[in-house]
């Protein structure tokens, strides 16, 4: 069973903490829209007060999105501040939304269609190819309140753009979307792939294959996956920096290479999935494991010297994001439902 420990301490009433020092809540850190949108992916598997924690967060969702379908990504003190706004985050948020929308609550599915059925209009606009691969996620897997024609020319318009950076980026020894890896470098392939399960198009699969393998050829190493480390991330015709290694990476791993075998059959991404989410635990380059058994936490880098031994949000939400997919693939479980029956809940009851 999954040690939900940290995310709980790190939750409030508004909704997941930015930061913590060490293991104790940062208040001051404030909320972001990013983290709140994977928490309530992880919310909406528990097992046990699932209904609470997700509606919880889709509400910060809902309360973070203005009029016009556009997202605010700080809250700080009940102020939303617009510098800290980007597409990626919106991104994380529609594939969030997309997860409630296919729920067996009601009242979260159709809260989490509509906040996306806000926001539709403002994704063609999208230039971020990050951002993009995450709404594809999303519209390809939710319950999206559109109609069909509409949601098979977005994802047909949005999917386009990715393959169009492929190939004008594409190398010989280059296969990849831009001319550096940075964060998060997964969800590029992973959104092709669905897009492929969306709607079959083969270059969807072909772009999808070719950039994930360049991927999992840098990135693995013999019994370990080695990170692309932020210290200037990794340059085309450069080296792959070491460090930091951040824990989002791994699970973006963890899902490209799940997506893969889930398209293809073929069993060695699903024993690269598997190894990604080894990262956690200690298959990494310094031995040492970044989950913490006593908080239910993990630690927010593999550092040069060790680990940094803050624990912040974004990096249990992507090792119980990562526990989470491959304990659902085990079991034969749609990580995209929540199978949870909807509780009977006291008029007075509140989340």
């Amino acid at each position: 069973m999954l040690n939900y420990k940290h995310l709980l301490a790190m939750s409030d009433e508004t909704g997941m903490l930015q930061f913590a020092q060490l293991h104790n809540p940062d208040p001051a850190s404030g909320y972001t829209l990013d983290d709140n949108a994977r928490a309530l992916m992880v919310a909406l598997h528990m097992e046990e007060e699932g209904y609470f924690y997700s509606r919880r967060y889709l509400r910060f969702l809902a309360d973070a999105q203005r009029h016009d379908g556009t997202w605010s990504n700080f809250l700080l003190d009940g102020i939303y501040y617009s510098r800290f706004d980007s597409e990626d985050s919106i991104g994380r948020a529609i594939m969030a939304c997309a997860a409630a929308s296919r729920s067996s609550w009601p009242d979260l599915a159709a809260l989490g269609g509509r906040l996306i059925s806000n926001q539709l209009t403002h994704l063609p606009a999208f230039t971020s190819p990050r951002a993009i691969a995450y709404s594809l996620v999303g519209l390809c897997n939710g319950n999206i309140p559109c109609p069909d024609t509409f949601l098979a020319q977005l994802v047909r318009r949005l999917a386009d753009f990715l393959v169009g950076r492929y190939e004008s980026t594409r190398g010989r020894h280059w296969r990849w979307f831009e001319d550096y890896l940075t964060y998060c470098n997964g969800i590029l392939p992973q959104a092709l792939l669905c897009v492929y399960e969306f709607n079959g198009n083969e270059q969807c699969l072909r772009v999808g294959k070719k950039s994930l393998d360049f991927l999992n050829e840098t990135l693995f190493r013999p019994g370990y996956l080695s990170i692309v480390g932020n210290a200037g991330w990794y340059q085309r015709g450069g080296s792959v920096p070491l460090y930091d290694q951040q824990p989002v990476d791994a699970a973006s791993m963890v899902f490209a290479n799940w997506q893969a075998y889930k398209v293809t059959g073929s069993r060695e991404y699903l024993e690269l999935a598997h190894l990604a989410r080894k990262w956690y635990q200690g298959e990494n380059i310094h031995g040492l494991a970044l989950a913490d058994k006593t908080s239910g936490g993990c630690y927010d880098a593999l550092t040069p010297d060790g680990v940094n031994l803050n624990q912040g949000a974004e990096a249990v939400l992507s090792m119980l994001l990562s526990e989470l997919l491959l304990d659902a693939a085990h079991d034969s479980t749609p990580f995209f439902l929540t199978e949870s029956p909807v509780p009977q809940l006291d008029a007075g009851a509140s989340g």
